[in-house]
């Protein structure tokens, strides 16, 4: 089903020429190798260009159309008309290594034999180059010897005629579409993709742009070892794919993943989406509901809004379709290969309800400087690391998994609430927004717990233990402070993980140091005092014990209580 997603959004990409088609693709390239008509090179232009990166300027190769690059791994393996220094010059970094000049003459015959008979001045130009050039007087030539340590550095070039470059030529356009077609004598049988008997691809091409595979890309359909043959079947053939299937589904990845705007990073996961009619505006739609930024919670509050009433769903100029398929893929890095975390489909209507069911789990009184009224899952994901860490990465398997079961509305993974737990407890009670809204959000998805929709603020009417702990827990905090203006380290450093896990061995020595408190506060602020008396007295009244352990599940019902009385307590001195 990826593939075959893939390749329909690669014909709908073609029909609007955002990508090449068949025996072309787009490639960086360095420089321009600057040819008179008689095959001497007059200069080495540079086609890099000056971008922003962050807050700094890079020069980056320029992104050009040339012939389809083959799919290197190891031995001598030409490119037509774009490749590095190794192979149109016969030049390398290490002028020792005699394997650069099989590289020279291996490209030589390449475009020799292609170029053959071709007519047009560049491809006679390109002709005398290559029967002329001599690899190891290269040093000789001025052009070449100016920018030696940049042409072997690995970047690609192109061949050139002033501004004519040589893949623009018809005449050589021609000659190497009539290679394409021909077939290149691989096996023949009936493609997995399009169910079509045609010549099968034997080694798929690369893909790039998942941060953590290599540079030069990665497979993301291969064998390598017997143990993954079957029936005689070795390397793709295993998995037979059409020379077009696998071209169109590894041009329509490699540009979905060259769209930043469209892909976002989730733990070690690359994430790209595209609706099947490739209209960008649904793309633009989901990044905005699934990384929302301060500055749009409104406009996505009005698309959830709009989908609850049965409304149209409008980005900008366009009314976007309920019923669109819309597909979402994680793909992350194994070496030399791409493994895929998940794959999910669905109507674009019920990802956005999923997504928005999600959000209204996760909903509870905030900080009152928090103004975000949605916490992106990148965000959300981040509250189960620690935030002092080098690298806030949150588990793998479990990012990808969180971002599936939203979008597909099932349970969440269980290590989202253990982690979430873990993290608290590691920070003696760090119990932040995101934290208690996972705390929340899991309760009611994993556990059932249908009374969770009148937690969303301090519930001062419930009487489950468990909450009614966190509650008290916080008072008791609360009275430690005012008794002791200034403290630094209150009794939530040293006694919240035990008195979440077991409340009948903590609470009583809490108890005793509360009466201590209260007499100081006596002292000190009698108005406070009987505020505290009150309110433990209403707190107490609704326990019938100190129980000696709490379940996983409790633990979370705690820290929201505690969460909720803390937030109240923040309210009372804004309104004071």
């Amino acid at each position: 089903m990826i593939l075959q997603a893939l390749v329909t959004h690669y014909e709908n990409l073609a029909k609007e020429e955002k990508v090449s088609k068949l025996g072309w693709c787009q490639a960086k390239v360095s420089y321009a190798v600057n040819l008179s008509p008689d095959g001497h090179i007059t200069g080495i232009i540079t086609l890099k260009e000056e971008k922003e990166s962050g807050k700094k300027k890079v020069w980056l190769p320029k992104q050009l159309r040339v012939p389809e690059m083959v799919t290197r791994s190891s031995g001598v393996n030409p490119n037509f008309l774009c490749d590095n220094a190794k192979y149109l010059l016969g030049i390398d970094a290490d002028e020792q290594n005699k394997r650069v000049l099989d590289c020279f003459q291996a490209a030589k015959k390449r475009h020799l034999d292609i170029l053959q008979g071709v007519e047009g001045e560049m491809a006679q130009a390109i002709r005398l180059y290559f029967e002329n050039w001599d690899p190891p007087k290269a040093v000789e030539c001025e052009a070449v010897q100016e920018k030696w340590e940049d042409l072997t550095d690995g970047g690609n070039l192109v061949f050139c005629m002033g501004e004519a470059y040589a893949q623009n030529d018809p005449f050589i356009t021609e000659a190497w579409e009539q290679v394409c077609n021909v077939p290149g004598g691989e096996e023949e049988g009936i493609c997995l993709v399009t169910g079509k008997r045609t010549e099968i691809s034997r080694i798929h091409k690369t893909i790039k742009g998942v941060p953590g595979a290599q540079s030069s890309g990665a497979a993301l359909v291969s064998f390598n070892a017997p143990a993954f043959e079957s029936y005689g079947k070795e390397q793709s053939y295993n998995a037979p794919v059409g020379r077009y299937a696998e071209f169109a589904y590894t041009t329509a990845l490699n540009y979905l993943l060259a769209q930043r705007d469209y892909t976002f990073q989730l733990g070690d996961s690359m994430i790209v989406f595209w609706a099947e009619s490739g209209e960008e505006s649904y793309q633009d739609s989901f990044f905005m509901t699934v990384e929302p930024k301060p500055d749009n919670q409104e406009e996505i509050k009005g698309i959830f809004e709009n989908l609850k009433k049965y409304k149209a769903i409008r980005v900008g100029d366009m009314e976007l379709d309920p019923e669109q398929r819309f597909y979402i893929l994680s793909l992350a890095p194994n070496a030399a290969r791409l493994s895929v975390r998940f794959f999910y489909q669905d109507s674009f209507g019920n990802i956005l309800d999923n997504l928005s069911r999600h959000y209204h789990r996760m909903e509870l009184v905030k900080p009152s400087w928090e103004k975000r009224e949605y916490l992106g899952i990148r965000q959300m994901l981040f509250e189960t690391v620690n935030q002092k860490a080098k690298e806030k990465t949150p588990v793998s398997n479990m990012a990808a998994s969180v971002l599936k079961a939203i979008l597909s509305g099932s349970r969440y993974p269980a290590s989202l609430y253990t982690d979430t737990l873990i993290r608290i407890k590691a920070e003696q009670g760090e119990v932040t927004w995101g934290r208690a809204g996972i705390i929340k959000a899991y309760l009611i998805q994993n556990y059932g717990w249908k009374k969770g929709e009148d937690y969303m603020g301090l519930n001062e009417e419930s009487r489950e233990t468990a909450y009614v702990l966190g509650r008290l827990f916080s008072v008791l905090e609360s009275i430690q402070m005012d008794a002791n203006p200034g403290i630094k380290a209150t009794i939530r450093d040293r006694y919240f993980n035990s008195a979440a896990a077991a409340p009948a061995s903590t609470f009583p020595v809490l108890i005793k140091l509360k009466n201590s408190h209260m007499k100081k506060l006596e002292r000190d602020k009698a108005s406070s005092k009987i505020y505290y008396e009150k309110l433990l007295t209403e707190i107490m009244g609704k326990l019938d014990e100190f129980p000696r352990r709490l379940s996983l599940e409790e633990q979370g019902k705690f820290i929201l209580g505690y969460y909720h009385q803390v937030q109240k307590k923040y309210e009372k001195r804004e309104d004071n």
